[in-house]
């Protein structure tokens, strides 16, 4: 029997409306003596909400005492406020609506009793349906939660019911799955504009943006230009949004070639380039190191009338500092002060992130008090540089204290935060410590993403724990990862190191299967592979492939090549290619140089390798240490002695600092040509400035662990527990080690990091889903 019908002829139903109707005024409050509030059940209220001649009238009193209601009935009950829906509606508090729902289902998680009622039939349920309004407001407030994947089944019940959604609604939804950190996401964004389309509503340019951001997300650039393409069979035309999307996506995949041809296609279409599009072009130019171009693209702004932003500045100086151009970048950053364009603290925080970069942290240091000093605020990033750059030095001491400043500065250490404390406990061999961050990170209910997977794998790999690397990124995307191209990257690498090139070729095979486009950066690592094991031909088959899709090869591309065809002792081919490159506009270095020298030292061709070394200096090219180690070496084995250490005088001179390499060749030319006395007088220098003993010293990798029968009987036990699926047993065995203050092998901390990775994420893809 229906609770509501039971209810309509409650005696307390007729009081409380009597005396709603005299005061005018609800509080939970004003019942006494009236009725016991006791009696306020969900069925007295639901029957209450659904009377006629309270929800016609004003629903501001309904409100007041729906937000005076008993937690228990405004919090985990979601009849009462279904039944306050309809009276809300009917008075257009749509918004007041929206909220009330958004609140309920953050306080209802994970139960999701409101989602229970929205998504099935229920006989208790006012009107025994939901109304198109109430689902329609629904799906908004699951997305305002940041519960995309059960909006979607609301509006998979929209569809059944034959309701027909709002544009906005649609839009909304396709809009938060997108952006949603989940595997399968971006196929159901399609999923709804395919449903869309079947109900009946109208796609706007909006719509059409969104999923070509969905496209570009995962570098399905071919179906993106379609989307482009198809757009005025629904009488939409593509806006500088559409096009900057598909700019962008293409920059950042390093496809300029294309990104040109679509700047053109925009072009001819009537569209003029707006100030986004010139900076997404900068910041394309700038990631791939063409700096020139992106000045160039300044230039193009400033004719066209549209002056270059902080914005463009700050992508440019970030150009500046990953070439290692720091001094350029005070120089661009004092530019922008005199252009009173004032430097913010992105602009601060590349200068400084690219000091510790190029080991000049205590200018870092320096910039970091000046922040303060120009009115600016030190922010979450500002804090992540230092996080990284303390971990990447090994002072994880140091980098756990920023982390709890930054706490004390009232930001939350993020994903970001625990990721490079992770690697850095992992590369410092501390995987205890590591364990330790990652656990947080689960106790915080922050998710660990492809970074920390990545993380992981690059442990794994370096441990040459292949197979395990390999079932973990196999496993990776059924655990809610959504795994890239560096994920496959660090496999391919890892087998590529192992001379098992064959097996990278089989991930890379996979990583194409999967539909996940590959950037410059696994082709090198292919490319290199290749090389390694000979297979050169193979290596400019590749090259050739990553042509056609439109990726421009870099510096590390070409001298990989170069490097092959000079390993292989093919020098004739290696200059080739050179020169033929140089044609296409690429630009050797210093690593270009001492391929070149170090092919030619080897295949016994000094002469040439003495006049491309005079030729590459006299045009004012850079040389390093490693160009006259491998002059000095080869002039030495020659026995042009004198000539040797007048490069090793010259070395002294530019302040290119000889190492124990450099030293020890020299010494040997001394002591060869009987010239002791030099040698004796050359080695009491080098010991008395510490050369040769600092040279000497090699720090360990990892501690010393405990080798008590204690310790290896606990490892043992965890590694066995983890190796049958039990991580929870595992787990506390571990906490039993920790009261005990017992080491556990570094093996057992990887396989406890192994197991928690996945354990982890498949909690959490698990919570994401109904």
């Amino acid at each position: 029997m229906e609770t509501a019908k039971k209810l309509k002829n409650h005696d307390f139903v007729k009081v409380y409306i009597a005396h709603l109707m005299r005061s005018g005024k609800i509080e939970i409050e004003l019942l006494h003596p009236w009725t016991n509030p006791l009696l306020l059940t969900s069925p007295f209220i639901c029957s209450l909400f659904s009377t006629p001649s309270l929800s016609k009238n004003d629903p501001n009193a309904l409100l007041s005492l729906y937000n005076n209601l008993p937690d228990d009935l405004l919090h985990h009950d979601p009849l009462p406020l279904l039944y306050l829906m309809p009276c809300l509606f009917s008075h257009n508090k749509f918004r007041d609506a929206k909220s009330l729902l958004s609140s309920f289902i953050a306080s209802d998680h994970p139960k999701h009793s409101l989602h229970h009622y929205l998504t099935h039939k229920h006989i208790d349920f006012p009107g025994k349906q939901p109304s198109k309004a109430l689902l329609d407001t629904s799906i908004g407030a699951y997305v305002n939660c940041n519960l995309p994947h059960l909006g979607l089944q609301v509006f998979k019940r929209m569809k059944k019911l034959r309701y027909l959604p709002n544009l906005l609604t649609c839009n909304t939804l396709i809009n938060a799955l997108i952006k949603h950190p989940s595997l399968h996401s971006i196929r159901q964004a399609g999923e709804v504009f395919n449903d869309m389309l079947t109900m009946g509503v109208k796609p706007n340019v909006n719509t059409f943006n969104l999923l070509i951001y969905g496209c570009c997300l995962e570098s399905k650039f071919h179906e993106a230009v379609k989307m482009v393409e198809s757009m005025e069979s629904y009488e939409c035309l593509p806006d500088n949004v559409t096009y900057n999307t598909l700019l962008d996506g293409l920059c950042k995949k390093g496809r300029l070639n294309e990104a040109r041809d679509l700047l053109l296609d925009m072009k001819n279409k009537g569209l003029k380039p707006n100030r986004n599009t010139y900076n997404i072009l900068v910041c394309g130019y700038c990631n791939m190191g063409w700096l020139k171009d992106a000045a160039k693209v300044m230039e193009l702004m400033t004719q066209n009338n549209l002056l270059p932003d902080i914005w463009t500045y700050n992508m440019l100086l970030n150009g500046l500092c990953n070439e290692g151009k720091i001094e350029e970048g005070f120089r661009l950053r004092d530019e922008m002060e005199s252009l009173k364009l004032l430097p913010d603290i992105c602009t601060y925080n590349t200068i400084i992130n690219g000091c510790f970069v190029q080991g000049r942290s205590d200018e870092a240091f320096k910039l970091i008090e000046e922040i303060s000093e120009k009115g600016l605020t030190p922010n979450a990033i500002t804090h992540n540089i230092m996080v990284k750059w303390y971990s990447k030095e090994g002072r994880m001491d140091e980098a756990d204290r920023i982390v709890r400043k930054m706490e004390e500065s009232g930001f939350s250490p993020d994903t970001v935060s625990y990721n490079s404390l992770i690697d850095g406990y992992c590369k410092a061999g501390k995987m205890g410590d590591a364990y330790r961050m990652m656990d947080e990170m689960s106790r915080k209910k922050l998710k660990m993403d492809v970074i920390t997977l990545n993380t992981i794998l690059h442990t794994l790999c370096g441990e040459k724990r292949l197979d395990e690397a390999y079932k973990l990124l196999d496993n990776a995307p059924k655990q809610g990862y959504l795994v890239d191209e560096a994920s496959y990257g660090i496999l391919i690498m890892g087998y590529c190191k192992d001379e098992k090139v064959d097996k990278a070729l089989k991930i890379w095979d996979q990583m194409k299967k999967n539909g996940i486009t590959s950037s410059i950066v696994p082709y090198n690592t292919v490319i290199s592979g290749l090389c390694h094991v000979g297979k050169i031909n193979e290596a400019i088959d590749k090259l050739n492939e990553l042509l056609e899709c439109g990726l421009v090869p870099d510096e590390i591309t070409y001298n990989t090549i170069i490097h092959g065809y000079c390993h292989e002792g093919d020098i004739e081919k290696a200059f080739h290619f050179h020169n033929k490159m140089v044609e296409n506009s690429f630009k050797p270095d210093v690593y270009t140089c001492n391929i070149l020298l170090r092919g030619l030292c080897r295949e016994g061709m000094l002469e040439k390798a003495v006049k491309l070394f005079y030729a590459w200096r006299s045009k004012g090219k850079e040389i390093d240490v490693v160009t006259y180690n491998t002059m000095i070496s080869s002039l030495c084995k020659g026995g042009r002695f004198e000539e040797a250490c007048d490069l090793f005088s010259e070395m002294q001179e530019r302040k290119i600092g000889p190492d124990r390499y450099t030293y020890g060749a020299i010494l040997r030319v001394l002591t060869d040509a009987g010239r002791v006395e030099e040698a004796d007088k050359l080695m009491s220098e080098l010991v008395a400035k510490g050369k040769m003993q600092s040279d000497n010293v090699r720090s360990e990798d990892t501690p010393l662990e405990e080798t008590d029968s204690k310790s290896i009987s606990y490892s043992e036990e965890i590694e066995g527990l983890c190796s049958q699926g039990k991580y929870e047993d595992a787990v506390k065995i571990y906490s039993e080690v920790l009261k005990k203050d017992l080491t556990l092998r570094r093996s057992t901390y990887i396989t406890l990091i192994y197991g928690l990775i996945k354990r982890g994420r498949r909690s959490t893809s698990k919570g994401s889903q109904l």
